[in-house]
């Protein structure tokens, strides 16, 4: 007889009963809030609970989410099956079987090996190095998660234990430590420098439209591109000073890269079909605003041409589960998050807060927002469910309170990433990153709430300078 699945019934206890309660908690009066749209808020939080509690896989609750909404009459059907439309949610699917391109065929590998080849002589430089590999993937590989974990965790694991460097030889911090964590802030900051760089990043895009607000790829890259690169130059350095690893040198490391490239052989036909289409999609999502093809079609064009050229197969793109599971659970949160805008919760929300900092300077309220938004994010274990939960409602306040749109719509994306410095969970990286072993969990958080009021420092004020520079707000 086969057995059940395993189901984490636990799980369903606190989202039921916080769901159950908010959705009694309806207010009598209609008038100051819809009862669809507290109904909906109520489905919403308690939705958010079981992606942290977990009684199924994301993509199960969302499913249980979905029926949910439909079936209490909150949402009709033909408006919730919407969500599965939406050209941001397909262009991030797009982009993971655009990054399964990378890891099928090598290409990601040979471009990190020759950076290590390059600048790794030392070990801060070996950082730089593969932090570097990271910041050219990053525009066109949406799948932080897949730049950090299925390309360069590898080489960094490799290198790691070719210095000797194992956690279960109590070693640690010989050079593994260092080059794990750097590369986790690495990937980090080159999600929030690229609007294509992280899942929910194009999600922003969407929400920050609904608000009033036009991002498009150009403006979000050059308002990140110096608070960024400051990032990308500092905070390797202070990881280095804080949280030194026992090897400082790596000689051997050169000899390393290239026995391995020795090994991979001349670049192969997959490899430079890759790189074009690469090239090809990174130039679409530069110029596509200004000849009329959107983020979405261009991702759709590469994919096509990985599929004609034989890069990719059709088997590849259906046993990549995680794109599949993305578009399921996130077009759920996606349609629930802008039922709470159509349903009228969000702006009665925002018009609440609003008054409440009604008279208080805009400054502040942006400060006061974005560290809320920051610390918040303990209690989340995926930064794209922690943008659909709050972005919206964050964004509407910061604007009611005259905070410049744009300004606050783009500090709120950035650090829809940069919250990532918080815990072992915080994001897809971070447990496969923390996960082997290198890093203990009193360290993990302890470095990343240093390195948060660093972020907090660095972003707002240096990045809303440069922002009034670029004439943005």
């Amino acid at each position: 007889m086969k057995k059940l699945e395993s189901v984490n019934y636990k799980g369903f206890i606190w989202p039921v009963i916080v769901g159950l309660i908010l959705w009694f908690m309806t207010p009598i009066k209609p008038a100051a809030v819809p009862v669809a749209g507290w109904h909906m808020f109520a489905l919403f939080v308690a939705t958010i609970i079981a992606c942290i509690t977990r009684p199924l896989p994301i993509g199960g609750v969302s499913i249980v989410a979905f029926a949910l909404t439909v079936l209490t009459k909150t949402v009709p059907m033909e408006k919730a099956i919407v969500g599965f439309g939406n050209a941001s949610i397909w262009m991030i699917a797009m982009a993971f079987f655009i990054a399964r391109g990378f890891i099928k065929t090598g290409l990601g590998r040979r471009i990190a090996l020759n950076f290590v080849k390059a600048f790794g002589k030392r070990t801060l430089g070996l950082a730089y190095s593969l932090i570097g590999v990271d910041l050219i993937l990053a525009p066109a590989t949406p799948s932080n998660t897949a730049r950090a974990g299925g390309v360069l965790y590898p080489i960094i694991e490799s290198l790691s234990q070719s210095f000797g460097s194992d956690p279960k030889k109590g070693t640690s911090r010989k050079i593994g430590s260092f080059l794990i964590f750097a590369e986790y802030h690495g990937d980090m900051i080159t999600a929030a420098m690229f609007m294509t760089a992280m899942a929910a990043n194009p999600l922003v895009q969407t929400l920050a439209k609904g608000n009033g607000v036009n991002v498009t790829w150009v403006g979000w890259f050059l308002a990140a591109l110096v608070p960024g690169v400051i990032s990308l130059i500092v905070v390797p350095w202070l990881i280095y000073k804080i949280y030194p690893p026992e090897i400082k040198e790596t000689p051997n490391a050169k000899q390393w890269a290239e026995d391995q490239l020795t090994e991979m052989g001349p670049m192969t036909l997959p490899e430079k079909l890759m790189a074009v289409i690469f090239v090809l999609a990174l130039v679409l999502w530069i110029v596509g605003s200004f000849i009329g093809i959107d983020a979405t079609l261009a991702a759709f064009i590469a994919l096509g041409l990985l599929l004609l050229t034989g890069v990719l197969s059709w088997q590849d793109v259906l046993h990549e589960t995680g794109a599949w599971n993305t578009l399921t659970w996130f077009s759920v949160l996606v349609m629930m998050a802008g039922s709470l805008t159509s349903l009228g919760f969000i702006p009665w929300l925002s018009k609440a807060v609003g008054s409440s900092l009604h008279g208080m300077n805009w400054v502040l309220v942006l400060i006061i927002l974005i560290v809320v938004y920051f610390y918040s994010h303990y209690l989340f274990a995926s930064s794209t469910a922690h943008v659909t939960a709050m972005y919206s409602a964050f964004l509407a306040v910061a604007i009611s309170a005259n905070v410049p749109p744009m300004l606050a719509a783009l500090m709120l994306g950035f650090f829809g990433n940069l919250m990532a410095s918080t815990t072992h969970y915080a994001s897809g990286p971070a447990p496969v990153l923390f996960g082997s072993g290198y890093v203990p969990q009193s360290k993990w958080w302890s470095l990343n709430f240093i390195l948060g009021i660093f972020y907090i420092v660095v972003w707002i004020g240096i990045g809303s300078l440069w922002m009034k520079v670029l004439g943005m707000w």
